[in-house]
């Protein structure tokens, strides 16, 4: 009986690590593609991103998404960089965007590193 519960509990890690690191986008990389006018979305709650945002950043909450993103990129080849609190709800996002037809989505991870990205300090 101990295996089994030793089995669920690093399946659960495992896909905690798979939903945080799956398809995150190097700092250099997503750097480029803000100086290239990629577009920088915020996906935690309203309320959340009241609290402290990154600069040229814009919220567009995971439950949104993807209906609210045809507002702001309608495009979907256009380049969306994804941040939330911890990375977690990003990875989600960039998934769901992805099954919705867009082509060039990254998860930057969580906030502190989507604010590091305007410095010159690696994330």
């Amino acid at each position: 009986m101990d295996w089994i519960v030793l089995v669920i509990i690093l399946l659960v890690l495992g896909g905690f690590l798979f939903l945080r690191l799956g398809g995150t986008v190097s700092a250099d990389e997503a750097r480029r593609y803000l100086r290239e006018g990629a577009l920088l979305v915020d996906v935690r709650t309203p309320e959340e991103f009241a609290g402290g945002r990154v600069p040229g950043a814009i919220n567009i909450p995971l439950s949104a998404l993807p209906d609210a993103m045809a507002i702001h990129a309608p495009d979907k080849s256009h380049v969306l960089l994804l941040h939330c609190r911890s990375g977690g709800r990003s990875a989600i996002a960039a998934r769901k965007l992805r099954s919705a037809g867009y082509t060039r989505v990254f998860n930057v991870g969580s906030f502190g590193r989507a604010q590091r990205l305007g410095t010159e300090g690696q994330p």
